[in-house]
């Protein structure tokens, strides 16, 4: 069972006061880095994802896998593999529309 917690006003108002100050503003290099690591991030779970497929594979072929799994993993991958081709073709959209702004 969760059990609420209980905080007095001043532990309330210090709690508030806490969340409320501004968060230390990125430098455009770290924001940069950090969208890179997102990324980079990203496109290793599409790759893990496809490796996990080509397992269960070759586990049904020897009969250690139901049919269903290997579908199911296989529909993910897909999936996976779609929403990162549109992502890069909307990243592509963008980049052409900058390129054709006149300064």
């Amino acid at each position: 069972m969760i059990q609420p917690i209980q905080l007095n006003p001043a532990q309330a108002v210090t709690k508030l006061l806490e969340t409320a100050k501004p968060q230390q503003q990125a430098t455009p290099a770290e924001m940069t880095n950090s969208f890179g690591q997102y990324l980079e991030n990203a496109l290793n779970s599409v790759d893990a994802q496809e490796k996990e497929v080509h397992k269960l594979n070759d586990k049904y072929l020897i009969g250690e896998v139901d049919v269903s799994q290997v579908l199911i993993a296989s529909q993910k991958a897909e999936l996976s593999l779609q929403l990162t081709t549109q992502i890069r073709n909307k990243v592509i959209d963008a980049y052409q529309e900058i390129m054709r702004m006149s300064v």
